[in-house]
């Protein structure tokens, strides 16, 4: 089994919370999807911390800007002044940890594709919405499973061999001639209503979206301390 983490964005407290989680469960590895930094207040210890418990490393649209791989001006004002912030209190040593985070990822032997944002042009940093966004980024992969992030709101996405899709909130089981899409959502910025980090467990079987816990009101208060914008600290309240 393998838990699967995304967008985690300097939000150490969170973080925190679901790698705690994560140390319950019989895990073969930690999975993480992109976005290390952006938004939050603590980028320096998040990136160490990935380091140190996942098995794979993937880069996301922040962790590309920071690098100077992206270009902020894609970002709306208050993620660019996040990002010049973190640009700014990043050490040597995390910005070369973050070089080295892989675009995509496969797991040839359990037929997975990870990417952060979309399989189609994922340096391009797409957002995958709808079903009609499904259907095309079907095309783009052929194993059985694609787990990414990116939007921050966690959804399954089940095709099966006749080309019907449904959408799964929770958990679903993999039916032997299905196919999947899996968004595992947001541990450090939520914004599907639900404020609490989230994260997906994965085995063969099946696949289950786990929500934890954890101090926002310490997150919050480190972020106005460092500056950061009040609309992204007020919106991990809401979870929006």
């Amino acid at each position: 089994m393998y838990a699967v983490i995304s967008d985690v964005h300097a939000n150490l407290e969170a973080l925190g919370a679901v790698l705690k989680d994560i140390e319950k469960r019989n895990v073969k590895g930690i999975l993480f999807l992109g976005d290390a930094v952006g938004y939050g207040p603590d980028p320096n210890e998040c990136v160490r911390l990935l380091k140190e418990n996942c098995s794979v490393l993937l880069a996301g649209n922040h962790d590309w800007a920071v690098l100077g791989l992206t270009n902020v001006e894609y970002f709306n004002p208050v993620a660019k002044a996040a990002i010049r912030w973190t640009d700014e209190n990043l050490a040597e040593k995390n910005r070369k940890i973050i070089s080295g985070f892989s675009l995509v990822k496969l797991l040839k032997k359990e037929s997975i594709f990870l990417v952060h944002s979309t399989p189609r042009e994922p340096e391009e940093w797409h957002y995958l919405i709808t079903l009609s966004d499904a259907e095309v980024n079907f095309r783009s992969f052929e194993q059985k499973v694609c787990l990414l992030g990116h939007s921050h709101s966690p959804f399954i996405v089940e095709k099966r061999s006749s080309g019907q899709m449904t959408v799964h909130k929770e958990k679903a089981r993999l039916n032997k001639n299905s196919r999947y899409i899996i968004n595992v959502g947001s541990v450090g910025q939520p914004r599907d209503g639900d404020p609490r980090a989230c994260y997906a467990l994965l085995n063969s079987e099946k696949i289950e979206l786990i929500r934890v816990e954890y101090s926002i009101g310490e997150t919050q208060r480190k972020m106005r301390e460092a500056g950061l914008p009040e609309p992204l600290i007020q919106r991990l309240y809401y979870g929006m």
